[in-house]
């Protein structure tokens, strides 16, 4: 009878085989499960989605100040929270607020105007081409760009939907006030509890990570990093610059100087590009037209004031090297702002970092050796 018994009972191997399989069908569902919530969330909270990145972006860079307020207060988790929330509102959004109604109200203004001729942009352009000298006509006259027509065509071109997408979003928010507003009450009472819980939900995130632990914290750290210092570093340098260029329009007395700003600013986010891309123009079309010290304002300002306001702000603010190359902060910059809008400043760059911290880590664990981080010059 044990003989039988043992002829009916299945090999060992087998048995192991299935259960190993068992567990390869039971992890491949669990995966299949949360890979399929995961989407179903996101379809969810669609419409939130912007709202939910400024609140976890606005809870990272302010969480030190929560920090500071919970060991003035221990215990008291929920006013620290609320006190830095209030002091996010007044310090940040507030002011914002402010300035963008003020440039709605400008660019506004500036519409009107050009719909109704009273700024008449192709006869500036004709007053400027007509200003260069003879050789430079002839250049660009060779090249196309001798109308103002084929010169707007030619520029919309080259711009592509980036800008376009810009403009959009900033001015889509008068168009749909409701919808903002809500978007805006649900940013602010996340952030209040990401402030709160932070400090656990973060770790709690990287602990569920299906990746080794080390690595995990690795791409966290690197998370981290590029949030702050594209916050702290550019968009702080970005606002201070579009401040210097809106003062520096409106000495000269140029109309709309808050729109050219609010331009500036975002083109200063922009490596190898920066707030030059606004200022001369300006300078050129001011030369071109007689303004001689307007244009040496706009220059000297330009290159003494506004140009050394990112080299000397950026090393204060931004504490250690992100690791991303300009050429390629510059890339993901437009496509993110092309792909997700205004939220793609931070995530542009975000996605790039940790592309490239991904692929190091790749790297480094097929050769067993570390490697150089990628140069930004």
């Amino acid at each position: 009878m044990r003989m039988v018994q043992q002829r009916n009972d299945p090999p060992q191997g087998t048995h192991h085989r299935m259960t190993i399989a068992r567990d390869r069908l039971e992890n491949g569902g669990l995966i299949l499960f949360v890979v399929a919530i995961t989407v179903a969330l996101t379809l969810v909270v669609s419409s939130f989605l912007g709202a939910l990145l400024w609140a976890a972006l606005a809870a990272l860079l302010f969480q030190p100040l929560y920090r500071r307020l919970v060991k003035r207060w221990p215990g008291r988790r929920n006013v620290a929270a609320a006190l830095t929330l209030l002091i996010i509102t007044v310090a940040v959004v507030i002011p914002a607020l402010v300035v963008a109604s003020m440039v709605v109200d400008q660019a506004t203004g500036l519409y009107v105007q050009l719909r109704s001729g009273q700024v008449d942009v192709a006869s500036y352009f004709k007053q400027v081409h007509d200003a260069l000298p003879h050789r430079l006509q002839r250049l660009l006259d060779s090249s196309g760009f001798n109308t103002f027509e084929r010169v707007q065509a030619k520029v919309s071109q080259a711009v592509g939907s980036s800008v376009s997408t810009i403009a959009r979003q900033a001015l889509s928010i008068g168009a749909n006030a409701a919808a903002w507003l809500l978007a805006f009450g649900v940013g602010l009472y996340v952030t209040f509890f990401l402030l709160r819980d932070g400090d656990r939900i973060g770790p709690a995130v990287v602990r569920a990570l299906p990746l080794e632990r080390t690595i995990a914290e690795r791409l966290a750290d690197k998370f981290v990093t590029v949030v702050r210092a594209t916050i702290k570093g550019s968009g702080v340098v970005a606002v201070v610059q579009g401040a210097l260029g809106a003062a520096t329009f409106a000495i000269v007395g140029l109309p709309a100087f808050l729109l050219w700003g609010v331009l500036m600013a975002i083109a200063a986010l922009l490596p190898a590009v920066g707030p030059a891309i606004i200022w001369t123009p300006v300078a050129v079309y001011l030369l071109a037209t007689g303004a001689i010290w307007q244009a040496v304002v706009v220059i000297a300002s330009g290159v003494l004031v506004i140009g050394l306001a990112d080299n000397i702000l950026r090393p204060i603010l931004v504490g250690r090297d992100t690791g991303i190359p300009d050429w390629l902060v510059l890339v993901t910059t437009l496509g993110g702002i092309d792909l997700v809008g205004l939220s793609g400043i931070v995530v542009g760059p975000l996605a790039g970092a940790l592309f490239i911290t991904g692929w190091r880590i790749l790297t480094e664990q097929r050769l067993g050796v570390a490697e150089e981080p990628v140069s930004e010059g």
